[in-house]
């Protein structure tokens, strides 16, 4: 399956980040429990070169929760100050201020050497798009600040927004890449919901869904839909239509009303707590 998707306006997103980054001392990155590796865009990366960094790997209630305890020591082993948070839980400031203070530390102690009065630190908020920024925004502030959705794209140009006294937050878009040399890591992005689904085949998303549940996690499907998992992608899409009723007239399984049902129940956490990709996936 092959997925491109660079909208015009990640453009511009990337010029706005380049534009502000010289204001910034810290960038919060956020990615996907679910797809840690495969959720980091790279130009992120770059455009973060020689600025302190917190990884944030958001929605781990919906992830594996031992396969998250592996990515936590992943990263951390690297250097990268972790944190693995629920991204809908309310008031996060006792819990991420720590983190923010650590990965800002050397910036602290030298303004201290240089006699300057302490000021709040800047720290740009970016990640892949729907990977929940704004929500962890709203989350640590206690307040509905940025907007939110379950969708790509509901954030398009920059937010700033003061925390309290210590901290200063950029919102910025969503922002992916041009080009997925990985067809993986393109698939990843596509099955968590980070990329319009109204430009997928999700038919062929939703088998490619089936088949990497029944490698990594055998049952689950037949736990949640009450089918046999041993049968061929089609076939079990077809029994998961009979079962929920997605149904054209004269008894056709509707299969788009099947893929809709599986993938949201995936990246909903219906299904069970699901992670694509494991440290050793990419050693």
């Amino acid at each position: 399956m092959n997925i491109q998707w660079y909208p015009g306006h990640m453009t511009k997103t990337v010029r706005m980040m380049q534009d502000n980054i010289k204001l910034i001392d810290l960038i919060i990155e956020l990615t996907d429990a679910r797809i840690p590796e495969s959720g980091r865009n790279p130009d992120i990366e770059k455009l973060g070169n020689g600025k302190a960094r917190l990884l944030i790997l958001s929605k781990a209630d919906l992830a594996d929760d031992r396969v998250n305890r592996l990515w936590l020591d992943y990263y951390r082993e690297k250097g990268l100050e972790t944190m693995v948070m629920d991204t809908r839980a309310r008031g996060m400031a006792k819990s991420i201020m720590p983190s923010v203070m650590r990965a800002c530390s050397a910036k602290i102690e030298r303004d201290k050497a240089r006699g300057m009065k302490p000021r709040p630190i800047r720290a740009m908020v970016a990640g892949i798009p729907n990977v929940g920024k704004s929500t962890f925004i709203n989350s640590f502030s206690g307040k509905s600040l940025a907007k939110t959705g379950n969708k790509p794209g509901v954030t398009r140009g920059k937010q700033w927004i003061r925390m309290n006294e210590k901290v200063e937050l950029l919102d910025t878009p969503g922002l992916l890449w041009p080009k997925f040399e990985d067809e993986r890591v393109g698939e990843n992005i596509a099955l968590i919901g980070s990329i319009n689904d109204l430009i997928l085949n999700e038919d062929e998303l939703t088998l490619t869904l089936i088949g990497r549940l029944k490698a990594a996690y055998p049952g689950l499907l037949a736990d949640r839909f009450g089918i046999d998992e041993s049968l061929a992608g089609p076939a079990l899409m077809e029994a998961v239509g009979q079962k929920r009723g997605c149904l054209k007239k004269g008894g056709e399984v509707d299969f788009s009303r099947v893929s809709a049902v599986m993938l949201e129940e995936f990246r909903s956490g219906k299904i069970g707590r699901i992670s694509l990709e494991r440290p050793e996936d990419i050693l």
